[in-house]
């Protein structure tokens, strides 16, 4: 089977939407990970409406990242289906309310630290046998470098930690692979940004589609 695979976790809404979208139009088999059913249909909808022939498809994971057990399942069928994993894309993310750090809320907090960096710890052994498995096994994580800024305490935190981990693990195969790219994608007027910055002038921001092209495009 020559066709590529790609795993793209939080794929359901904004960038992580973009990228599976524009993967599919590629001719990519892309598996759809996120929590959010209707957002997954509804990507499901677009990429079928703009199939060619030849063209890529999708198999939807309505799955939870946080949960261990589902993941295993999940890496289980991808090496079960393929044997393999080309690319993976993580743009699963929560992004808590804006809030100084002494008014941290704990729910907030735990969700953040679930989401971005529990999440991504647990993900990292799973997935790097199946990238091996492939040639050219390569695993993108989004930067947004918002770490030490004022009021993004929870997110910035625990996103500088997602990278920090990807950073590690990057260095730790440069000669032995999986591929490990960091990319920093423009601002976009996605539902993450809306919530940092409400009423904000969303006309001179990127596409995320054509964002998502761009990446995908710099990574090979």
């Amino acid at each position: 089977m020559n066709q590529r695979i790609a795993l793209v976790t939080g794929a359901s809404r904004g960038l992580g939407a973009a990228m599976a979208e524009e993967l599919a139009a590629r001719g990519w088999h892309v598996v759809a990970l996120a929590r959010t059913v209707g957002g997954l249909e509804e990507l499901d909808d677009r990429v079928k409406a703009k199939r060619q022939p030849g063209g890529g498809a999708l198999t939807l994971a309505p799955m939870d990242i946080t949960n261990p057990d589902a993941m295993q399942h999940l890496c289980r069928s991808l090496h079960d289906r393929w044997g393999r994993l080309d690319l993976w894309v993580h743009a699963a993310v929560h992004a808590a309310p804006m809030a100084p750090a002494a008014h941290l809320d704990g729910k907030d907090w735990e969700k953040s630290l679930a989401i971005n960096l529990r999440a991504t710890g647990n993900l990292i052994p799973l997935i790097e046998p199946l990238l091996r498995a492939s040639p050219s096994g390569t695993a993108l994580f989004l930067d947004d470098p918002r770490g030490g800024a004022k009021f993004f305490a929870a997110y910035g935190a625990t996103k500088s930690a997602q990278i920090a981990l990807a950073q590690s693990w990057a260095a730790e195969t440069a000669k032995t692979g999986p591929r490990v790219v960091i990319a920093t994608p423009a601002p976009m007027p996605t539902a993450t940004r809306a919530r940092f910055f409400p009423g904000e002038d969303r006309s001179g921001l990127a596409d995320p589609r054509a964002e998502a092209a761009r990446i995908i495009s710099a990574i090979g």
